[in-house]
């Protein structure tokens, strides 16, 4: 990094960097302060500017704030308080984010349910809450429906939008409840430390976990976003991502709305309508996952990829292969690219745009910000430890998992760890006696690495890197490698067990572009071109789409467990063979040659 360069970051990291703990300092101070609180305060200050805006319903700041007390009464009229939870399963809309924070209002804890759930796994995310209510949008109603016989303890169901059977309206009941401001006897006494939301785990390898989310969380994650952002009363964001996950339910909205700014939500994304509907509402901001963005990459060149008014826009996981061509087509340089876990206290921003980084702590910021990276087994699947029986940190430029120190005093509620609402699953999650006995730090599950600039980069998730010939393979780099090929619209690169042979073996599910026909030279040759002969797969499996959870990420959990075997997978397959140096069909015989050490691997 060139002289110009370090200076023009390090006003970035300060100017940012300042302006996040200004505004996110005072919470701690305030403790009686909640989401609830600024609500009402933005309600009264920007009074009639428009606040949500989508094609079922707008508000502006003062009916989002009448609808919240509205929904308040309703939720105290069925007996909902302090410490009750009610499940929230309803697709993007305005309404949705007025039912939490009129449930916050009322005392209550919202589960934020993952519209795409069905059986069992919906069953479990509502009875690891406890769920006293389930909101369900008419859609999704019979979907709730076959889950309740699975709970032993059933929530009493309310559906939104439209009639269902004999089960009572959200919607329609909400007209018999004022919306005035709650008086005195209404309110509920609230701090920053009572629980606000829960928000799932995205459950890529089993089943969800519910965070909880207390008021600080949520209103760190509204001004300190909002700081991020430098939004204003100017700004109006386009939001199409879940709003049941905290990016596109809290990140992109309350960081918005806190500082004036008006909400655009869309019930989901759509590449092919992203730009026009980008450039009719006149959007200056949109809150990004990676895979959208190259799906967006994808897509045919049109009118409106530079006709946008977009300033700035937020997210995490853009990946190094498409960031500069994504900046390039649509001329967008301002990238807040993050790093962050809903529940965890690692928390990481790129300020300055620094392509494929999630960002960098300043020295001077490293005393807030207690995070480490230590060195990681593969194998084992743990920090490896040192002779003394503590953690070794990891020198610049080498993989290891990232940790944040815990610490719970009150007037550093940011390094808190809240865990999860199953108390068994919130004990994995802390490593102790790490660098000092008795201390505690939070397992962020992934693995980054740092630069000598001290710019931090995500190589992959802990369990997706596999070991193969004695060397980690991070599946994020195999990825990257495949996908820039050409024919590829999307892979996914996992490990998998192979009879006879030692660790997982590199495998990738491809997805083709419409009509095209994959070259396996020239694809092997472009593999060795840009991997080491360890990394690169040994398996191909050709498939017609891949499975992806709510918020874009990739499910690999089936595709391991279904492994490379012609008898159980029947899509097409191909073997990198060893002793023809080529891609070749994979049938029952030479799966049995390979497990029989005929063709050894």
């Amino acid at each position: 990094m060139s002289l110009f360069q370090r200076l023009g970051s390090e006003l970035a990291y300060l100017k940012g960097s300042l302006r996040i703990l200004k505004r996110t300092g005072p919470i701690a101070k305030s403790p009686t302060f909640t989401i609830v609180d600024l609500l009402s305060e933005i309600g009264e200050r920007f009074g009639d500017r428009t606040a949500l805006i989508s094609d079922v319903e707008t508000f502006t700041f003062r009916q989002l704030d009448a609808r919240a007390n509205q929904v308040a009464r309703w939720a105290r009229a069925q007996g909902i308080g302090k410490g009750d939870a009610v499940a929230l399963c309803m697709h993007n809309r305005p309404d949705y984010l007025c039912i939490w924070l009129g449930i916050a209002r009322a005392g209550g804890a919202t589960a934020l349910i993952n519209t795409n759930l069905v059986g069992n796994p919906l069953a479990h995310s509502l009875a690891i809450v406890k769920a006293k209510i389930v909101i369900a949008g008419a859609s999704l109603a019979a979907t709730v429906e076959q889950a309740l016989p699975l709970l032993e303890e059933k929530p009493v169901l309310w559906v939104h939008g439209a009639p269902v059977g004999d089960h009572p309206r959200i919607d329609v009941t909400l007209g018999d409840f004022a919306g005035n401001p709650l008086s005195a006897q209404e309110r509920t006494p609230l701090t920053i430390e009572d629980r606000c939301l829960f928000i799932y785990t995205s459950g890529t390898t089993g089943l969800p976990k519910a965070a909880n989310i207390n008021h600080y969380r949520v209103m760190a994650m509204a001004r300190g976003f909002s700081a991020l952002m430098d939004t204003s009363p100017d700004d109006r964001m386009y939001d199409c991502l879940p709003m049941y996950h905290s990016n596109g339910g809290v990140l992109a909205t309350m960081g918005t709305l806190a500082q004036g700014g008006s909400v655009v939500i869309r019930d989901r994304f759509s590449a092919r309508e992203f730009w026009g509907d980008i450039v009719r509402n006149q959007c200056t901001l949109f809150f990004y996952i990676g895979e959208f963005c190259r799906y967006l990459v994808n897509t045919p060149p049109g009118p409106d990829d530079r006709r946008h008014r977009i300033r700035l826009v937020c997210g995490n996981g853009l990946r190094p292969d498409i960031w500069t061509t994504f900046v390039s087509r649509f001329g967008i340089e301002n990238i807040r690219e993050f790093y962050a876990a809903t529940e965890g206290n690692v928390v990481l921003f790129n300020l300055d745009s620094r392509p494929g980084s999630v960002g960098r702590i300043p020295k001077w910021a490293e005393r807030r910000f207690v995070v480490k990276i230590v060195r990681f087994d593969i194998e084992n699947q743990q920090p490896i430890r040192g002779a003394d029986g503590f953690c070794i940190p990891c020198p610049p430029g080498e993989v290891g998992e990232i940790i944040g120190q815990i610490i719970n005093d009150p007037a550093k509620p940011a390094n808190r760890f809240e865990g999860y609402a199953d108390k068994s699953a919130t004990e994995t999650k802390i490593l102790r006696d790490v660098f000092e006995k008795g201390d505690a730090w939070f397992r962020s599950g992934d693995l980054l690495k740092r630069d000598a600039d001290g710019y931090f980069y995500f190589i992959d998730r802990i369990g997706d890197t596999y070991r193969w010939k004695g060397e980690n393979v991070a599946t994020s780099e195999v990825s990257e490698a495949i996908s820039v090929f050409p024919g590829i619209a999307e892979c996914n690169v996992y490990g998998v067990q192979v009879p006879g042979h030692e660790g997982r073996a590199g495998m990738a599910a491809i997805v083709l572009d419409d009509g095209a026909e994959l070259d396996l030279e020239a694809l092997r040759d472009h593999l060795a071109s840009q991997l080491p002969d360890y990394a690169r797969p040994v398996f191909l499996r050709l498939r017609a789409a891949l499975e992806h959870t709510g918020t874009f990420k990739q499910r690999k959990i089936d595709l391991v467990k279904e492994g490379a075997d012609p008898a159980s997978v029947f899509d097409p397959l191909y073997l990198f063979h060893p002793g023809e140096k080529r891609f070749v069909r994979l049938d029952s015989e030479l799966y049995a040659a390979i497990g029989e050490g005929r063709v050894r691997l």
